[in-house]
């Protein structure tokens, strides 16, 4: 009988010593990326540049739609799009006065880009 009440009372205080061990050597979820990667996206319209920095506008009115930012390529690259109608994949973020796009890909649709006529 003594012998079970001592390791009862010793089981009891490894319990209390391995459960902060436990809980500080669980792995934690970085939510960090989920967060800044966002979710993928793609955009059509007219590559500009507008004040210096690249934007996508709308094929037929011209008007800007989101700030254009390279992600993994020199931001110089867009300057071989200017003028011309694209498709633009990667993550939205909320902007000031429009939302800013992380391109990670462009693709050509015309070599022209010009408002339609009604």
């Amino acid at each position: 009988m003594r012998g079970t009440v001592v390791s009862i009372a010793l089981l009891m205080i490894f319990s209390t010593w391995n459960f902060p061990a436990a809980a500080q050597s669980a792995p934690k979820k970085d939510d960090s990326k989920a967060t800044s990667k966002g979710k993928e996206s793609s955009l059509t319209g007219c590559l500009d540049e507008q004040e210096g920095h690249y934007v996508l506008t709308n094929d037929r009115t011209l008007a800007a739609i989101a700030d254009l930012v390279a992600d993994g390529f020199p931001t110089e690259a867009f300057a071989k799009h200017l003028g011309h109608k694209v498709t633009v994949r990667g993550t939205s973020n909320p902007g000031e006065t429009r939302p800013i796009f992380k391109v990670r890909t462009i693709e050509t649709v015309s070599d022209r880009c010009a408002p339609q006529q009604r």
